[in-house]
């Protein structure tokens, strides 16, 4: 068990965990769900870390500079971060799956009410305080805009290492199919806090081979530690229980 999951959990067996499971079949064609509107600065980017688990690419979020609005959500929502989760192969490595289906990797784009909240921290604690967006990456064509950000994942190979990432915009990871499913969730690592709306995009991104394997080449370990390569940082699925997952699409 990674460490980050030694600790006591703070919401065991809780109602809106996640990743979960989407069933195509199952999910539910809501016609008042609107397009989601995505409006990133990418001067806001700050920096990269590894803090061990992930790298977080981190941004400026104390203006309305990076937003999301639409969708699902009945307010505007900030960019906090974004992160991925990926497997030590392909045929695993994303949180949600389709129909059972494992992506190689997963990113989560992390959003907070700043409408509703003063501070990100205290948005994470409430039920509509964050909004994560989740793109599935497949293996395919090599990924232009994602190339800038894996050219500089060597300077943060060990854990606790961040450098200064500025000017990226990370809509470029985003695909342009507006398809989405929408539901209730939780943060996916400690605290697991059931705060988020997750919207999950319908089309994958395509990467190839050699920008996953520049994921895999990263630790979860210190400088001066046994390596511990990074791999496999997901959560394992959660049970649905009784909710719906909305579809953007027909």
């Amino acid at each position: 068990v990674h460490p980050l999951w030694q600790s006591p959990l703070t919401i065991p067996g809780g109602t809106r965990q996640s990743p979960i499971n989407i069933q195509w079949r199952d999910s539910v064609y809501d016609p008042f769900l609107k397009p989601l509107k995505i409006s990133y600065d990418p001067t806001t980017c700050l920096h990269i870390w590894n803090n061990g688990y992930s790298f977080l690419v981190e941004f400026d979020d104390s203006t309305d500079r990076s937003i999301i609005v639409g969708g699902p959500l009945e307010n505007q929502y900030r960019l906090k971060q974004f992160h991925f989760h990926w497997g030590a192969i392909n045929e695993w490595g994303s949180e949600h799956t389709v129909d059972s289906k494992f992506y190689p990797a997963e990113l989560h784009l992390v959003h907070w009410n700043a409408v509703v909240y003063p501070t990100f921290e205290e948005a994470v604690m409430e039920g509509n305080g964050l909004a994560v967006i989740g793109v599935f990456l497949k293996l395919g064509a090599h990924h232009e805009g994602l190339q800038m950000l894996v050219d500089a994942l060597p300077a943060v190979k060990h854990k606790d290492t961040v450098i200064e990432f500025d000017v990226f915009d990370p809509s470029c990871l985003i695909p342009s199919c507006p398809d989405y499913w929408t539901y209730a969730g939780s943060l996916t690592t400690p605290p697991l806090t059931e705060s988020v709306t997750w919207i999950i995009k319908k089309k994958p991104i395509e990467v190839d081979e050699n920008q996953l394997e520049a994921f895999r080449m990263l630790l979860f370990t210190s400088d001066g530690e046994e390596e511990k390569r990074m791999v496999d940082n997901f959560r394992p699925l959660q049970p649905l229980m009784n909710r719906t997952v909305r579809s953007s699409f027909q």
